[in-house]
């Protein structure tokens, strides 16, 4: 879903349907291996022998940090980093200064400071098991206490807190399990919802508050091409529908108040094919268009109520450019460009009083850390220094947009790793990794594994963004839609093509491997070529359309629906059949490795093991890694390292 908010970012987007199973199935003894962690079972995978372990253990132990927030008694920012087996959040009180953790769980906790909380109170996210029902906690930095705010039991999506820090938006599905409805609650006590909109079979997503907290911007999601803004006014909840120009359907991303309150910063491709920046008026409802020259989508939007700038991201083909609007309320002016290393910014955040500007920064060749700009001078300061395992950052090797033609002459993107040990000599093994959504896009983000499979392995790793994906204009996002599903299954086709053609490239050992949609893209992939790939690694993956959409979560249905297609009719049915590859597994050749979490909300646990089990059945070699303490991926680092150990064993074996 394209919505920008830092809410969105921190929590999850999704809900547990309630039916899957709560432990994992009997299956028959593996070998012992001392390093598999007691929630993981597996078949066919044999004990990894230590030297996997050691070499893999730097790379596993590059860390992370993402910028939070500002915090409001102006000591410092909020960080969540990781430390131990999950993410946590810190504290950090001066650029370069030592990380104080705040929050000790087994499972993955995300947090934002309430605003004007000079005591330092932090609500903060956390769900258990995988199963993305997120809560919402207030920790008491005083007493040091947690206590609960939500019900502990339904999804629950933090949105925008009110500016004098009193209360909180939160979605939550907590009235019947399938609609999300939207509530505003106290950010100290719990048992205070009060519903503000009830929906039914909609999905409508809060992206701001107004600074005298009588209105809230929101947008009804449809699909990532169709989404529809409104206000909704707290006090009588009337909700106001916003005119689209034209009257037709288009994309709404980021909606914010301006500093005056009397118009709304928003993105959308009304008129264009890419995320462009507005200025509605509230009054009337007219648009003035602001920095509309960018070929490229506007991703991130903030608004400083001290000052009035507006800050923005473009997403240029991947790559993160900041710019800055204005320094009043009337945002006149060209948009003037703040020089930032090349790489991804996400989170931006104003300081109380205006003058700094922070962001988390992922750069190719590095991990994410925080960062902040002075907006008087542009003077950019890092924050934090994370750890790469020991390794020389040296030989981290930056990628290389490469294009290559697909069937119908379209150009498809891609990022190409390539290892400094390819030569026409020697050239290397290829691992095409895809990615999920499926408006996903592959940006060029540090990954310690890739540079594992880079340095250690000599195998390239490709990131292709096939039709479909995110970033490249509205037309692009649709041509994967409905019945067109597998023509971005023939872009990977044409990417083989292109390996053939690279004299460093050995196009006789190739594998893929993707999550989500791209674990569907991973099987569809070893269906359609299966002379030309030799194994496949899906996780978390959709191997039936129609059993997936059956059992995903309920509020999830009707969304994934709008871009899949209806399973409930006869002629998309029709299509599913022919495209599932669980129906096609005679056409499989290569080896192939499942990794599930049991708790998974979004694709259901049953697609890992039907397709795994009707692969084995055909008689190819599978492998499965299934965990009973995760989700829609594994979050918690000993099951994600081992998971790695199991692919990078995985690999070696099947790419020789």
């Amino acid at each position: 879903m394209r919505f920008s908010t830092r809410a969105l970012w921190l929590c999850g987007a999704l809900c547990c349907s309630g039916t899957l199973p709560r432990s994992l199935p009997a299956i028959a003894a593996e070998e012992a291996d001392p390093r598999r962690p007691g929630a993981i079972q597996t078949t066919g995978v044999p004990p990894i022998p230590p030297a996997v372990f050691e070499r893999l253990n730097q790379y596993q132990n590059v860390r992370t940090a993402a910028f939070l927030g500002w915090s409001p008694e102006g000591r410092g920012l909020l960080i969540g980093t990781r430390f131990g087996n999950t993410s946590q959040v810190h504290r950090v009180y001066e650029p370069g200064g030592r990380r104080e953790q705040i929050t000790f769980f087994d499972e993955p906790a995300a947090g934002r400071f309430i605003p004007k909380a000079q005591d330092g109170a932090i609500l903060v996210l956390m769900s258990r098991g995988g199963n993305e029902n997120t809560q919402v906690y207030l920790l008491d930095r005083a007493t040091g206490r947690t206590t609960l705010l939500t019900d502990g039991t339904s999804k629950n999506d933090l949105g925008p807190l009110s500016q004098d820090g009193q209360r909180m938006i939160v979605h939550s599905n907590r009235r019947n399990g399938r609609d999300t409805d939207i509530y505003v609650a106290s950010t100290r006590q719990p048992g205070t919802h009060e519903i503000l909109l009830e929906t039914t079979n909609e999905y409508w997503q809060v992206t701001d508050w107004s600074a005298d907290g009588k209105q809230l911007a929101l947008v009804r999601y449809v699909s990532i091409n169709e989404s529809y803004p409104a206000l909704l006014d707290v006090a009588t909840k009337k909700l106001t529908p916003i005119p689209i120009p034209g009257g037709g359907k288009a994309s709404y991303g980021t909606l914010k108040f301006s500093a005056d309150g009397k118009s709304l910063f928003a993105t959308t491709d009304v008129r264009s094919e890419y995320q462009q920046l507005a200025r509605i008026s509230l009054d009337k409802f007219e648009y003035q268009w602001l920095a509309d020259d960018f070929e490229w989508d506007i991703d991130e939007v903030e608004v400083d109520d001290a000052t009035g700038r507006v800050a923005f991201t473009i997403n240029e083909d991947g790559q993160s450019k900041l710019f800055l609007l204005g320094g009043g309320v009337g945002v006149d002016g060209p948009p003037r460009a703040i020089e930032l290393p090349l790489g991804i910014v996400a989170g931006l955040e104003f300081t109380a009083d205006g003058q700094q500007l922070g962001f988390t920064l992922a750069r190719p060749a590095a991990p994410a850390e925080a960062y902040s700009i002075q907006l008087s001078d542009g003077n950019l300061t890092r924050w934090t220094y994370s750890e790469v395992g020991g390794l020389n950052p040296e030989s981290f090797v930056t990628p290389t947009r490469v294009q290559f033609t697909s069937f119908d002459s379209r150009t498809i993107p891609a990022y190409y790793y390539r290892p400094k040990s390819a030569t026409v000599d020697k050239p290397a093994a290829v691992l095409i990794n895809i990615h999920g959504g499926p408006e996903g896009q592959s940006r060029p983000n540090f990954s310690g594994i890739t540079q594992y499979y880079l340095n250690e392995l000599g195998i390239a790793v490709i990131y292709p963004n096939v039709r479909g994906s995110a970033g490249y204009g509205k037309t692009y996002l649709k041509l994967d839609n409905a019945e067109r599903r597998e023509d971005s299954v023939r872009d990977i086709g044409a990417l083989l093509d292109w390996i053939v053609e690279q004299p460093e490239l050995d196009h006789g050992r190739v594998a893929v491997t993707g999550g989500s949609y791209g674990g569907y893209m991973v099987l569809a992939s070893l269906v359609n070529f299966p002379e030309r790939i030799r194994a496949g690694v899906d996780i978390v993956g959709i191997g039936n359309f129609i059993t997936f959409l059956e059992r995903t979560s309920p509020y999830r249905q009707e969304l994934r629906r709008a871009e899949y297609g209806n399973e409930n009719d006869p002629q998309m049915r029709a299509v599913f059949e022919r495209i599932n590859p669980a129906g096609r597994v005679d056409k499989i050749r290569s080896a192939l490795l499942v990794a599930h979490g049991v708790n998974d909300p979004r694709v259901p646990f049953f697609e890992a093991q039907q397709i795994a089990e009707r692969v084995q059945q055909a008689g190819r070699p599978v492998w499965t890694v299934y965990a009973d303490n995760e989700g829609h991926g594994f979050a918690k680092k000993d099951n994600r390292d081992y998971l790695t150990a199991v692919e990078t064993l995985f690999l070696q074996e099947f790419l020789k």
